[in-house]
């Protein structure tokens, strides 16, 4: 199996992927973008927050939050759900893992070719009656170790 891409969309190929689908590359779309580049995996409250910061554009936590789920309906973001019942996006769209600190409500990325390639290989063998698996969706619940590590937001 080749290698998986594990880019993230940078503004150009971001600006791309809205023409591609008659999407306007409009201020709000392109700060909440510049946002999830900084962030990894956000809220829409997180988002708004981040964007509100730079002083460079008003938005509200409800046109975020709808910008976030457009782009996640149109494959562009993924969506997850935490446990404390809010909606996480993540602008990393490539097959990977997911460790979510479920203490802290936050999502890590977890690159691993080698154990998605095994975990591929094998469910391609496998039936299941009545089912077409259409993609895999990793996550492993965490809590954090004793041993304090500065929690990454991304």
């Amino acid at each position: 199996m080749p290698a998986q891409n594990t880019k993230t969309m940078n503004m150009e190929q971001f600006k791309a992927a809205l023409k591609r689908h008659s999407l306007k590359a409009t201020p709000q779309r392109l700060a909440v973008h510049e946002a999830m580049l900084n962030l990894g995996h956000a809220s829409a409250d997180m988002v708004t927050e981040t964007i509100r910061s730079t002083g460079a554009i008003n938005v509200t936590v409800a046109s975020v939050y709808n910008i976030l789920t457009q782009l996640s309906e149109l494959g562009i973001y993924r969506h997850r759900m935490s446990s404390n019942n809010k909606m996480y996006f993540d602008v990393n769209t490539f097959r990977h893992i997911h460790i979510y600190d479920c203490e802290n409500h936050c999502y890590r990325d977890l690159i691993d070719e080698e154990l998605m390639e095994l975990i591929e290989t094998h469910l391609g063998r496998r039936k299941f009656r009545g089912f077409r698996i259409e993609d895999i969706d990793i996550q492993l619940i965490a809590r954090p170790t004793r041993k304090k590590y500065p929690v990454r937001r991304g």
